[in-house]
């Protein structure tokens, strides 16, 4: 079989290195060999393939750009180019390795002690230990300083948990939960807890028409007690979770051009081969300005992640500018998913092509992460210098 080959139109692949292209090459292989087999099944059954977790470690995958620990360190254009790959796939699978990443990993790696970090990091890198990230509250997720859930100084030192997170990925099958909790009434503050950990239990959420291929879980904490070196050191304030959530973003802004590409792929194969009238449907004009519409505007989203990555990499890089990489691309990958469904017809709503798939994720992608009101307020705050929220 050849190779899969992403759209280049304008050469974009000239901008990267041997070694990235190399690594995202061998993400394509692993994703076409490996991952594209099994997803209608883990679509239709609403699981997630836990067999592949042990070949993303053994690949260098989780927490990829990190430094040390046993990860693979590579540089942030590589780790984008990674998430693009696995969002190719499907969004589940890349919303898995992001969440280990960026949102677990990441937040250990950097506000973790070095007891914390040696104790968790090198078994999360290889994926013998599953984490997630307990911040949405059933309440609050636009919002998340508005959070209920707490955790109160125990006389004999550590901290007592009480409350629930809402929609947290990986939450039902994660060794340990990164939670945020407000500490004593007042500060925000984040917190490790291990799996089993009494008073700590989980729920599966189901019936999900998005994301099927990720496992989506409730976190619930009564009286949940935790020792003292359970709380990240340098995990404080609402900065500290906000944090995370820019590494995620990045991540998610690359992601979602594999998924676009994908459903440019399959439309244009699709109309390449359909004929109607005795000619294929790609010979109408129609067609041809809804392929060119997803030309133009997956090569503008690959040209806005590269020096997304480029300025990430530089040391240079804002929330603000997350934010516009994160909105656009997701509006965009959804469009195109939705272009390409139409353009399949009757056959873009059966699982037979990924095409309905991926345009369901992309719901949630463009949903989770920040909103995309949320993300143009965002802009809005930094180009007038005013709030419009709080």
């Amino acid at each position: 079989m050849a190779q899969y080959q992403s759209l280049n139109f304008f050469d974009t692949d000239s901008l990267f290195t041997a070694e990235q292209i190399s690594i995202r090459d061998s993400v394509r292989d692993f994703v076409t060999d490996r991952v594209l087999p099994v997803l209608q099944d883990s679509h239709r059954n609403e699981t997630f393939p836990m067999h592949l977790v042990s070949e993303i470690g053994d690949l260098g995958l989780l927490g990829a750009n990190l430094k040390g620990y046993e990860c693979a360190g590579i540089d942030n254009i590589a780790y984008g180019l990674v998430m693009q790959e696995l969002e190719r796939g499907d969004s589940g699978l890349r919303s898995f390795v992001s969440v280990q990443g960026a949102l677990c990993m990441w937040p250990i790696y950097a506000y973790g002690s070095e007891e914390q970090k040696q104790k968790y990091l090198p078994k999360m890198a290889k994926g013998e230990f599953i984490g997630c990230f307990g911040l949405t509250e059933p309440d609050f997720g636009s919002n998340p300083g508005g959070m209920t859930t707490t955790a109160k100084s125990l006389p004999g030192g550590g901290y007592a948990i009480n409350g629930n997170k809402m929609w947290i990925t990986n939450g039902t099958i994660a060794d340990v939960a990164v939670v945020w909790a407000r500490l004593d009434g007042e500060r925000i503050r984040g917190f490790l807890v291990d799996k089993g950990t009494k008073g700590f239990t989980t729920s599966l959420m189901k019936g999900k028409f998005s994301l099927r291929c990720s496992l989506t879980g409730e976190l619930h904490f009564q009286d949940c007690e935790i020792s003292a070196d359970s709380i990240l050191p340098e995990g404080i304030g609402l900065k500290a979770p906000l944090g995370c959530l820019s590494q995620a973003r990045y991540g998610i802004a690359w992601g979602v051009v594999g998924a676009a590409d994908a459903c440019y792929h399959e439309a244009l194969n699709y109309t390449k081969e359909r004929m109607i009238f005795d000619k294929p449907l790609a010979g109408y004009q129609l067609v041809q300005a809804k392929l060119a519409k997803m030309v133009q505007e997956i090569t503008k989203a690959q040209l806005l992640v590269i020096q997304l990555g480029n300025l990430k990499e530089s040391g240079r890089i804002q929330p603000h500018q997350i934010s516009l990489a994160k909105m656009n691309n997701c509006r965009m990958a959804l469009d195109c998913a939705r272009e390409a469904r139409d353009m399949l017809g009757a056959n873009g709503i059966i699982d037979e092509y990924p095409v309905i798939r991926h345009m369901l994720n992309l719901e949630t992608v463009n949903t989770y992460e920040g909103t995309e009101d949320i993300h143009k307020l965002v802009i809005g705050r930094e180009v007038t210098g005013l709030a419009a929220f709080k």
